[in-house]
């Protein structure tokens, strides 16, 4: 966790001032994310990778009845998610906490025992194991909890060009788009519950799945 930890410290150590303003452009699918979670009355929501909160608070804001979880490997991007959290009505309903996305433990962190829906947002795509991390999201949803993914996709449908382009232009920042992620999520649903919808919006801009444990 340590050197993970480090290296998104230092990427975002500057960064975390502008990114939603400059991120908005660009990752697509967001709001559509949180519009699916549709969490039961009092249901708990965890968002891995958090950032700087913009998706938690969205959620917590359409979602009145759920509690807001977040985790996030940067102490830097927390730093900012508090402060802007603490600058809203709802954050008494949110809960942040610092952990790796591949070993975590709600009850330690949070004191609860599971989650009724957990959610990446263009933040699989930074994590190494993001494998690991999607088995170790999987093991803490509620019995017919969901899993929610958006993030960057094959762009299979755009010009050769603009992928080329925009892959060299994420790999500047550790993004690496999960282009195997249709088949883990079968290769899991075939363990431990259902991947109820894999699209590819934008061209294949974009990849979406949901998953029913």
């Amino acid at each position: 966790m340590a050197g993970e930890a480090a290296l998104m410290d230092r990427i975002y150590r500057r960064q975390r001032h502008v990114y939603d303003l400059t991120r908005k452009y660009y990752l697509l699918g967001r709001d559509e994310l949180i519009e699916r979670l549709a969490p039961p009355a009092d249901g708990r929501v965890l968002e891995i990778g958090c950032g700087t909160a913009r998706n938690l608070i969205a959620a917590a804001q359409r979602w009145p009845q759920a509690q807001l979880y977040g985790i996030d490997i940067s102490g830097e991007m927390l730093s900012t998610a508090r402060q802007v959290i603490g600058r809203t009505d709802v954050a008494h309903r949110i809960a942040l906490a610092r952990a790796d996305a591949t070993t975590f433990d709600p009850a330690w962190l949070f004191g609860v025992p599971c989650f009724s829906r957990i959610f990446f947002s263009y933040s699989l795509s930074m994590i190494p194991g993001w494998q690991d991390a999607l088995i170790e999201a999987i093991s803490w949803l509620s019995p017919d909890g969901e899993l929610h993914v958006v993030d960057f996709g094959g762009q299979e449908r755009l010009p050769a060009w603009f992928r080329a382009g925009l892959r060299q232009w994420l790999a500047r920042f550790h993004v690496s788009p999960r282009d195997a992620l249709q088949e883990e999520l079968e290769m899991l649903a075939g363990r431990a519950g259902t991947l109820v919808r894999l699209e590819r919006p934008y061209g294949g801009y974009a990849q979406y799945a949901q998953f029913r444990r």
